[in-house]
């Protein structure tokens, strides 16, 4: 907590010397009254929560490591892990397809964002897993040619396969701008300059640009996976049993959806903290190409805070 100090005010008509004048704290009632309401609020939330019958903490407690749940959080990450890896991969093609000097590159790589993120994850997910309605069989041959390798759709593009595809395709329209976000915060002039000293293009993205527009592209990321770790959800309707479809199986049966609904919210909570952690770690790694020393973390702030 940080105080103003200021000096107090002397009495009309004294000739003491200013200096020596008592110092008192700023005095801050708003603060203070404002600090209170909101820890009542908080307080009577959490008296709730431990005397209302209907939160039901037994069943919560009996359901939230169970090995039905445990698997559908390991699906979850599963998704989340695929979807992630996936989409950034091609988010990247997409992002250097937008900055490319080619006008056609350039147009796909807009058409390609723009498709994706204008069709919401729901109906991008219902629509793989039927994509072999449209087409029963898929090939690998000449284009507009004869096929040398031909398989049917449902033998390789499982229900979790259409889920995975759909999710990387999703998380890719927007990692790409995320990417492209990242790229274009760097002044032109390092690239004039790389170019000076002739170094190769490709080493200019490598030690040049990447460093410097990971720190931009770091936060927005990590918001993107874990906006999808959550959008993972919506696969329930691909009856995957990830975390939230497998919860509404249970509370379908024992009619507990209360406290079934607590273990996910729970779950949910945990994944994204560690990610948070994560990202905070990273982040924290590619500061110390702007700083000399990289930020002390949490716990050492609040060691320092203690010891002085």
């Amino acid at each position: 907590m940080s105080l103003t100090l200021r000096r107090a005010a002397a009495p009309p008509g004294s000739d003491a010397d200013p200096a020596a004048l008592p110092v008192v704290p700023a005095r801050h009632p708003g603060r203070w009254l404002a600090a209170l309401l909101a820890l009542l609020v908080v307080a009577q939330f959490v008296h709730g929560l431990a005397v209302n019958p209907g939160w039901d903490w037994p069943t919560f407690a009996r359901y939230l490591t169970t090995a039905t749940i445990l698997k559908a959080v390991g699906v979850t990450l599963q998704l989340t892990a695929y979807g992630t890896v996936l989409g950034f991969a091609a988010g990247i093609v997409v992002a250097f397809g937008r900055l490319s000097g080619s006008l056609v590159l350039q147009t796909i790589a807009w058409t390609y964002t723009w498709i994706f993120r204008s069709i919401p994850l729901i109906v991008q997910l219902v629509f793989w897993f039927n994509i072999s309605y449209l087409y029963q069989h898929l090939a690998l041959g000449v284009p507009f040619g004869p096929e040398l390798w031909s398989f049917r759709t449902v033998d390789v593009l499982s229900a979790q396969g259409a889920a995975v595809l759909g999710l990387a395709l999703y998380q890719s329209a927007y990692a790409a701008e995320v990417v492209r976000a990242g790229v274009i915060a760097i002044d032109s002039g390092q690239f004039e300059a790389a170019a000076a000293l002739g170094i190769p293009r490709l080493r200019q993205l490598r030690r040049i640009v990447l460093p410097q527009a990971m720190r931009s592209i770091l936060p927005n990321a990590a918001n993107q996976v874990i906006a999808l770790l959550k959008s993972t959800s919506v696969v329930y309707v691909m009856a995957i049993s990830e975390l939230f479809y497998q919860v509404q199986v249970v509370y379908g049966r024992n009619g507990r959806v209360v406290p079934l609904l607590m273990v996910a919210t729970v779950w949910y909570v945990v994944l994204t903290t560690v990610l948070s952690l994560l990202q905070y770690y990273v982040e924290r790694h590619f500061a110390r190409g702007a700083q000399r020393t990289v930020p002390p973390t949490p716990l050492q702030r609040l060691i320092r805070r203690v010891q002085s």
